[in-house]
């Protein structure tokens, strides 16, 4: 089918970023939980928050893209993603903003599921405006997912010293607000192309290894009952669990480790919080869009290996970087760029193994491993943290890595015969 008069596609990646700059904020929390310690919080609560997001976020994005996309469409789901994700954090400033049950229920539980119900739609949108270049718009689709930490981190603190300025509770009301207007804005561009559209001069290419056929679509029982699925989903619990420990602990375990060698509270709380807003969050969203890109031309499973057997050791070396500012930022640099590859890879070999056509259904399935990944990580590390082991919670995290790069290596296509549905 000809192009006609339809949008121009590159306006879905334009709303795909805008609509996940906010939906990022999530990654930011690190920003807020020195002044929760400040006010009694322990290592431990300063996690509860995040993981309940993450908790809610995966599970609201299975039913968002399983029940409520086919009812409401793309554009309507990423708007209400975008009043509900901005009532959690306006909700959230206006209970106080420093109560542990307020705030992991509105910013942890209403904040995870606006996130959850918007997130599929720019990956969903995005694949079927660009079945040509599925990896590259992947990429730059969640690309502002992490950026916008570095955004929201910095607008926080050094940049925009709202907590400083405004307190706590209205920071988290002033975000709210900011996240309903952009992802409404971003929201307005997220509509599917005409059926049977595609690229001007573009052709479906044959199937590279670990593809099924052009046409083969799993529905989402039939893909459950693969060894295939289950492989993917462990990988992910790992790769992201891991991911997800460091950006909890990414202010904490680093102004130890640099107060340990002499760098003074101030001095210290400074370079984490840079490792974290600027070099972890810039080479997150950078890495999203470079390992989708590059996965178009090495092939899905072949990228996943080689991030997750190199996020492996970076993590475990990481427990000897942390002291050193140079060390630390290089550290952040390599752990958020893997770390960004996750969101990139994971939809794109979703796609690849049991088809792209009903992927808002298919990979909110493989995307609770994030939230699998989001208990286990932050809270092993804020358990062990409590416990001066901080070092042991990478550890473990960059062996899990390991596992899971061998995990993948052992994949192959799916052979059951499925028909479109």
């Amino acid at each position: 089918m000809a192009e006609g008069k339809v949008m121009n596609r590159w306006l879905v990646v334009v709303g795909g970023i805008l609509i996940q700059l906010c939906l990022g904020a999530i990654y930011a929390w690190s920003v807020f939980t020195p002044s929760l310690a400040d006010a009694g919080w322990t290592k431990a609560q300063t996690q509860f928050v995040f993981s309940a997001g993450l908790v809610s976020f995966a599970v609201v994005m299975v039913l968002a893209g399983y029940y409520l996309m086919p009812k409401l469409g793309p554009r309507k789901l990423a708007i209400a993603g975008g009043v509900v994700l901005g009532l959690g954090y306006l909700l959230g400033g206006l209970a106080g903003g420093t109560s542990v049950a307020m705030l992991v229920f509105f910013i942890g539980i209403v904040g995870g599921a606006g996130i959850g119900l918007g997130y599929v739609v720019p990956i969903a949108v995005g694949m079927r405006w660009f079945p040509d270049k599925k990896g590259l718009i992947t990429g730059l689709a969640v690309a502002g997912f992490g950026f916008g930490a570095m955004l929201w981190v910095k607008l926080a603190g050094a940049w925009g010293h709202l907590i400083e300025t405004a307190g706590l509770s209205n920071t988290f009301a002033i975000y709210g607000v900011a996240f309903f207007a952009l992802v409404t804005v971003g929201g307005i561009w997220m509509v599917y192309p005409p059926e049977g559209w595609k690229p001007a001069g573009w052709t479906a290419p044959p199937p590279k290894a670990g593809q099924v056929s052009e046409g083969v679509n799993y529905l989402a029982g039939q893909m459950l009952r693969t060894p295939q699925f289950f492989m993917i989903f462990i990988t992910f619990v790992f790769s992201a669990g891991a991911g997800l420990m460091t950006i909890g602990l990414m202010k904490l375990f680093p102004k130890e480790a640099l107060q340990a060698g002499g760098m003074d509270e101030a001095a210290a709380s400074a370079v984490a919080g840079t490792a974290m807003a600027v070099f972890f969050s810039l080479a997150n969203g950078f890495g999203r869009i470079a390992w989708g890109s590059l996965s178009d031309k090495l092939g899905r499973k072949t990228s996943v290996i080689i991030m997750c057997a190199t996020q492996g050791i970076f993590v475990i070396a990481f427990t000897k970087m942390a002291g050193t500012p140079a060390l630390l930022y290089l550290g952040a640099v390599l752990i958020g760029f893997n770390f960004g590859g996750n969101f990139a890879l994971f939809p794109t070999i979703t796609a690849d193994t049991f088809g792209a056509k009903n992927i808002a259904q298919l990979y909110p399935l493989v995307f609770l491993a994030y939230g699998v990944g989001g208990i286990g990580g932050p809270i092993l590390g804020g358990r062990l943290g409590d416990l001066g082991n901080f070092p042991l919670a990478f550890t473990i995290c960059g062996i899990l890595c390991l596992v899971a790069a061998g995990v993948t290596a052992c994949v192959k296509p799916p052979t059951e015969a499925v028909a479109e549905p």
